[in-house]
């Protein structure tokens, strides 16, 4: 690919905000997104931006009691468009924009700080119910169904006796139909689980050697593909997740991506072979994964195992002196991407030539 053909990365709007900011969505169907933190005082922060001719308008400013780390979109229906978010205290919340004096649903979910949030079923993306899942530092991952109050539909934690580790990351994914789902989970030690919600088992595990900070399936609504693990040692792993072998699990294919801890993936969703990851040098990559000639093969034995695929470099930039803390793709406007840093900056990127790829 000539450098002309080459996908630039745009920094098209840049926010100073006077708070840390842990996290950014967009939200479904609109030129708006949120973005969540804390402020100096330790109270927690929401705030709705619009992008208007080339600028950013604050819309609403909400402050709440707690520092909030985490939000999602992705269980509530396209006409609602409620906020899920995690707090320092372990509180799951969901909020009304319009009206957010109260949260819709509130539940106090763990006994220290959700550090990661997923949705599902909601936006017309994955079959079945809407659900939450929501990992913290207390070691346990839960899955809530807004619809039913105080108690998860699942509860994953270490077994008595097992030390609990500091869950970073949670991913919702195979929700193909009304029964299929999974939540994959990535730990402090390394450890990855890929928990089946249908017959609450854990189906998978592995240890990548270093804390996962960023876990995403490339679709939440199709049958299980690619999963990307991202480590605190500037390396993501691709796991092909079509076929898993009794023994071996599931193929994969490592790359050094950063000099430091990769913070962030988040795969294109107009391309799912397209990814962006960021890293803690303040940089973002964008990759592009190829599949093998054939995705299995059997082994020495005739039982079917995966074959791993490649990954290239299409583009880098470096925005920040500070980590990278949160990216997120507009559902809308294929390259429309926002990110946070903890320079205390938001920023609107343009991602060009990507019908290209």
């Amino acid at each position: 690919m000539s450098a002309f053909e080459k996908p630039q990365i745009i920094s098209h709007i840049q926010k100073g905000l006077n708070y840390t900011v842990f996290d950014c969505k967009w939200m479904p169907c609109s030129a708006k997104f949120v973005t969540m933190g804390n402020f100096a005082r330790g109270t927690g922060v929401i705030q709705l931006y619009e992008i208007q001719q080339g600028d950013l308008k604050l819309l609403r400013e909400i402050e709440k009691a707690k520092p909030i780390k985490c939000g999602t979109f992705g269980a509530t229906s396209l006409q609602q468009r409620y906020l899920a978010t995690g707090d320092f205290a372990g509180n799951l919340h969901i909020w009304n924009l319009e009206a957010p004096e109260v949260p819709v649903y509130s539940v106090k979910g763990h006994k220290e700080i959700i550090n990661t949030i997923d949705g599902v079923g909601g936006l017309g993306i994955g079959e079945g119910a809407p659900e939450i899942v929501t990992g913290s530092r207390d070691g346990t991952v839960k899955v809530w169904d807004p619809r039913q109050k105080d108690d998860p539909v699942a509860n994953m934690e270490p077994v008595q006796g097992e030390n609990k580790r500091d869950c970073w990351t949670v991913a919702f994914g195979n929700a193909y139909n009304q029964e299929e789902r999974v939540v994959c989970a990535g730990y402090d030690n390394g450890d990855i689980k890929l928990f089946d919600l249908r017959n609450m088992s854990l189906r998978w595990e592995t240890n990548i050697k270093n804390g996962v900070c960023s876990l995403e399936f490339d679709r939440k609504d199709i049958s299980m593909n690619k999963l990307v693990a991202t480590s605190l040692e500037g390396k993501f792993h691709v796991f092909d997740m079509r076929t898993q072998h009794p023994t071996k699990g599931f193929a994969s294919v490592s790359e050094k991506a950063h000099k430091s801890t990769v913070w962030q993936v988040r795969h294109l969703p107009q391309n799912r072979e397209v990814f962006l990851t960021a890293g803690g040098a303040g940089s973002l990559h964008l990759w592009k994964y190829e599949y093998p000639m054939q995705r299995s093969k059997k082994d020495s034995e005739g039982v079917e195992m995966g074959v791993a695929g490649s990954v290239s470099l299409l583009q880098n930039v470096t925005l920040s002196t500070q980590p990278i803390s949160s990216l997120d793709w507009s559902p809308d406007k294929r390259g429309l991407c926002i990110c946070s840093s903890f320079d205390q900056m938001v920023r609107v990127l343009i991602v060009t030539k990507l019908h290209k790829i």
